[in-house]
């Protein structure tokens, strides 16, 4: 893919991976999509047979991927980075993309479950533990009868070896999966994703973080208003304040800075593209 220089979250381009138009948020491709259209673009590329993956993206993971060039690479080479948080939608809008909205990790697992219901789509879950997939499986197919759920798998809490990897691949795609839905925390399953996109049949690899979780009622989500407030991510420090607060005492106002430096053109953040392989330098590590 080419490189493509878009300094100004304003400046729109086009996304030749996805076709759908997106905008630089701090070097990092945001799709111009809502759940209608980020839906619509999945189930085109899945029936066209292609191979991706998409990024569900908020604020905090635009923050992780400053520090860490590989991660921004490989959202900026995702097939849709979705705005998963409310600055993202706010900044779309701003840059004249009036129909984009928020597209929630938990809200696009199940619009993509209901549209794939009567075309048969086949779903394979793989992240959490197997009691959470347990609990996942029986709600979605309470929730759509006709979902085709092929398979789960619980990964271990550790690096993968080799012989691992190849293993989980041959079982995902004897599985003959066309979404395999990754549910590991970020960046795991981004790195995730990228690594294991040319070893795997399946068309589509959606990372979804904790909806499932969300979906097993296993953690509760924030009630719609504050989802829409911006402030989805104080009711998450109000529920995990422990494990949160270092995040977002970092996020939110780094966030804030980064992207008035680059609304006001004292900073830029071109888009790039490139792929990092076993010989390219090691990221920084991520410190949010």
């Amino acid at each position: 893919m080419r490189k493509q220089q878009a300094d100004s979250s304003q400046d729109s381009v086009l996304n030749r991976t996805s076709y759908s138009e997106s905008i630089n948020v701090l070097g990092v491709r945001i799709s111009a999509v809502n759940l209608e259209s980020a839906t619509g673009l999945i189930q085109t590329a899945i029936e066209e047979g292609r191979k991706e993956y998409v990024c569900v993206r908020d604020a905090h993971g635009v923050v992780r991927c400053q520090d860490n060039p590989e991660l921004r690479s490989i959202h900026n080479r995702a097939f849709l980075v979705t705005p998963d948080g409310m600055p993202l939608v706010w900044a779309l809008k701003r840059a004249g993309h009036t129909e984009s909205d928020r597209v929630y990790g938990p809200d696009l697992m199940l619009s993509v479950f209901d549209a794939g219901s009567s075309k048969g789509l086949r779903h394979f879950l793989y992240g959490a533990t197997a009691e959470t997939l347990e609990q996942l499986q029986a709600r979605l197919l309470a929730k759509f009868p006709q979902a085709r759920i092929v398979g789960s798998y619980a990964p271990p809490f550790r690096k993968l070896s080799t012989l691992e990897e190849t293993e989980i691949a041959e079982q995902l795609n004897r599985s003959g999966a066309d979404v395999i839905w990754v549910g590991l925390s970020s960046p795991k399953q981004e790195l995730w994703m990228a690594h294991m996109r040319d070893h795997l049949e399946a068309s589509m690899l959606i990372g979804v973080g904790a909806a499932f979780d969300f979906h097993a009622g296993l953690k509760r989500q924030a009630p719609r208003i504050i989802q829409r407030s911006g402030f989805e991510w104080a009711f998450r420090l109000l529920c995990e304040p422990r494990r949160l607060w270092r995040r977002y005492a970092v996020v939110v106002p780094t966030f804030i800075s980064l992207t008035a430096f680059q609304r006001l053109g004292l900073r830029k953040f071109p888009i790039e593209d490139a792929v990092f392989g076993s010989s390219a330098p090691k990221a920084a590590a991520v410190k949010v």
